[in-house]
């Protein structure tokens, strides 16, 4: 299998089947081991698979119902503004895990501390679309290794999309929803530009 040729973007899916809670938690750690600026992993993923979520979920989509009807899940993809409020957790832990030396963790935690005043909360949302979509290709990558589909969706109402969640709407901006279960369909195959319209070698 070639994960990165074989996926395709499939909206129908087997509704009679769930994906088992711990192969889907694997799918899930493998995507949120994506690289992120600062290693601030800002993404945060909210995994719809009951039916009153997916009611919630329904009247804020754009279209897009078949996916929400028959997938195993759906999967909100957010970032968080707030994301430097984890950062002693983070390199804390990392330093205690014996993962990088005291030095560095100090020095990051004061780049931090010196910054956090002066923050553009815009280019932090810009940031985390950018890690947002690192962990979405992986998580769908993630997934087709394990033998399941996906699909990414970005036609929904951005600015409604927390409020399903009771979330802060000011701190966790919405990203995309991915859709994920065992396909019912063999989805369409698809054409990519070749090398030399989209690259270029100085």
């Amino acid at each position: 299998m070639n994960i990165f040729k074989d996926r395709k973007a499939i909206r129908n899916y087997d509704s009679t089947f769930k994906i088992p809670k711990k192969e889907l938690e694997t799918i899930l750690e493998d995507a949120l081991f994506a690289p992120s600026s600062m290693n601030m992993q800002p993404t945060r993923l909210f995994v719809i698979e009951s039916e009153a979520y997916k009611e919630k979920l329904r009247n804020v989509l754009l279209g897009n119902q078949l996916q929400l009807d028959t997938s195993s899940a759906m999967i909100c993809l957010f970032t968080d503004l707030k994301k430097y409020n984890y950062a002693e957790k983070i390199f804390d832990t990392a330093f205690q895990k014996g993962l990088l030396p005291k030095d560095v963790k100090d020095r990051q935690l004061t780049n931090i501390a010196n910054m956090i005043d002066d923050l553009d909360l815009h280019q932090v949302e810009r940031t985390g679309v950018l890690d947002g979509g690192l962990v979405a290709m992986q998580l769908m990558l993630s997934a087709k290794s394990h033998g399941y589909d996906t699909c990414p969706i970005g036609g929904f109402k951005h600015d409604q999309l927390a409020k399903v969640f009771d979330l802060d709407e000011n701190r966790y901006k919405p990203l995309l929803i991915i859709s994920i279960g065992k396909a019912a369909e063999d989805g369409y195959e698809s054409l990519r530009l070749p090398l030399t319209d989209t690259v270029q070698y100085k």
